[in-house]
């Protein structure tokens, strides 16, 4: 069984189905269970899951933020022009309105974040197969 695998994918908050809906901003396989999407509420909230070596694109949050708090196996955080973070069950993270980011799974173990988000995405390019397997596990 690969790294964390069974902890992220019977989690407390369950993986979800496959994230058709936001394929083409990933590399590789991630699923989304939505927790909370009321229009009534200004902010999003869903358990995103990474199967190992699964990355969103670099993108931007307008007009909002992002909140992860990681709830299982490991991963990376990284804004542009600056070291990548590695992260673990616990760790939290802000990106503030307007900060390009990407975060996702290291090469060999499943990752899992509850994403509260709020603002307009703006996705951009896939963070490439050299700058991922640049970062050190």
């Amino acid at each position: 069984m690969t790294n964390n695998e069974n902890s992220v994918k019977n989690g407390i908050f369950g993986m979800g189905e496959k994230n058709e809906a936001y394929a083409r901003y990933f590399v590789g396989q991630s699923y989304l269970n939505s927790l909370i999407s009321d229009p009534e509420v200004s902010v999003g909230v869903g358990n995103v899951t990474f199967e190992p070596g699964c990355r969103n694109n670099w993108h931007i949050h307008h007009d909002g933020f992002q909140l992860l708090l990681v709830t299982g196996g490991e991963g990376w955080y990284q804004e542009a022009g600056k070291a990548a973070r590695k992260l673990h069950p616990g760790d939290v993270v802000v990106t503030h309105d307007g900060v390009k980011h990407w975060h996702g799974a290291i090469k060999d173990s499943w990752f899992a974040h509850i994403a509260i988000t709020a603002g307009t995405p703006e996705w951009l390019e896939p963070v490439s197969d050299e700058q991922y397997n640049a970062l050190e596990d």
